[in-house]
Parts: C-alpha cells; sequence; structure tokens
C-alpha cells in the first residue's frame, strides 16, 4: 500500500513538472485564421505584463494583458506586419512593454545595472578583507586579574 502511495506521488510530481505552462489566451481572442493565430502567439510572447512584469502577455491572466493581447490581434487582422504591430503597442507603453527591451540610452541601466551593482559589492567587499587584514592585532583585552581567574578557573578544570 505505502508503494502504490509513492508511485503515485512520484507520477503525479513527473505530470507537474512535464506539463506545459497554461496560456492565459481565452478563446474569445483567438483569431479564426491559425496561421495569424500563430504569428499573434509568437509576437505576445516578445511582449511584457505590465502589470505582472515578469511574465509575457500570453501567459498573464490581468486585465491589461488582455486588453494587449486584443490590441495585437487587432492590429494583425488589420494587416500590420510584426514589426507594425509591435512598434504600435511600444509608442503606447514604451519599451517597458517589450521583454527584451533595446539597447538605448534610456535602458543601459536596465542592461548593465545588476551587472554594475554587482561589481560595486565586489570591490566593497575586497575593500573590506583588505581592510581586516592590515588592521594591527589587539592587545589582549583582558587585564591580569582577569587572566589570573581565568588561569585558575582553567586549572580548576583539569584538576576534575
Amino acid at each position: 500500500m505505502a508503494r502504490s502511495g509513492l508511485f503515485s506521488l512520484f507520477a503525479l510530481l513527473v505530470l507537474i513538472l512535464l506539463s506545459p505552462p497554461s496560456l492565459a489566451v481565452e478563446p474569445d481572442e483567438m483569431l479564426d485564421d491559425p496561421a495569424l493565430e500563430a504569428r499573434a502567439r509568437d509576437l505576445s510572447q516578445t511582449l511584457r505584463c505590465v502589470v505582472c512584469q515578469n511574465q509575457s502577455i500570453d501567459d498573464s491572466n490581468a486585465p491589461l494583458a488582455h486588453d494587449l493581447r486584443v490590441l495585437l490581434r487587432e492590429r494583425l487582422k488589420a494587416g500590420d506586419t510584426d514589426e507594425a504591430a509591435i512598434d504600435f503597442i511600444v509608442a503606447r507603453y514604451g519599451n517597458f512593454v517589450l521583454l527584451k527591451p533595446p539597447m538605448q540610452v534610456n535602458t543601459l541601466p536596465l542592461w548593465f545595472g545588476p551587472a554594475a551593482i554587482f561589481l560595486i559589492a565586489l570591490i566593497g567587499f575586497g575593500l573590506l578583507i583588505r581592510r581586516r587584514a592590515s588592521a594591527p592585532v589587539q592587545p589582549d583585552a583582558l587585564t591580569q586579574a582577569e587572566r589570573d581567574e581565568l588561569q585558575s578557573i582553567l586549572e580548576k578544570g583539569r584538576a576534575s
């Protein structure tokens, strides 16, 4: 009995790990043309949900992500190219809506900020280590009376 329970748990874990992520695209959003829908899906994977911030609009259930998916599909149905549809959305929401923003002056902190923070932390840690290594050794902080008392305690401990 315990073996079948363990097997069931293992099977459930495998199913969870191997299952594809659920998409938030609702049936009423989907386009009738399969080729156009495939383009919309590909493009929506490159657009960030501005509410969730680390999910594509395809993966997000936020109302704004729904609006962006509908807007993207409307632009594609109107005959926009992939680039024109993305440019239309970027013009409305800025580069922040792109999961991979272009390298521009205003996006440099996004690209190099984490590396700069890590480098600053590494330099600060190195300076701290160097300062501690070059600091003079403090003389013994115990007074002579405290040293004598400690010595007597240690001698009592050895005698017992």
